[in-house]
């Protein structure tokens, strides 16, 4: 049932990133509603699309990803996943504050780990 597959939100600054994150996404039975490229359309596009869950960069041109996530998460709020480049534990402490369910490196985009902390596609 399509309405019943987990919807996810992409945000990241790298075009081919957001490309390979859907395909991995919409392999695994995620349905990916949209991919972004910034904080400011990020906050737009979770207003507009409401998804269950959102993969976003920590890394933003126009924002720092673990400031956006802390804006996203909360009653009502999608789950939120932070990737990036860097290693966890330089960024552990930002991203226990920030409300996330929790971090992956982009190198771990296939791993198990991804439907733990998004839920189940």
């Amino acid at each position: 049932m399509e309405h019943m597959t987990r919807s996810v939100l992409v945000v990241d600054d790298s075009a081919p990133f957001r490309a390979t994150a859907r395909a991995l996404l919409e392999a695994r039975g995620y349905r990916v509603v949209g991919a972004v490229a910034d904080g400011g359309e990020a906050l737009a596009a979770v207003e507009a699309m409401r998804p269950d869950a959102v993969l976003l960069d920590i890394n933003l041109p126009d924002a720092d990803g673990i400031a956006v996530a802390g804006r996203l998460t909360g009653e009502g709020g999608p789950a939120v996943v932070l990737v990036s480049t860097l290693d966890a534990a330089a960024v552990r402490g930002a991203i226990e504050r920030s409300g996330a369910r929790g971090f992956l490196s982009k190198a771990d985009l296939t791993s198990p780990r991804l439907i733990e902390l998004l839920g189940p596609p």
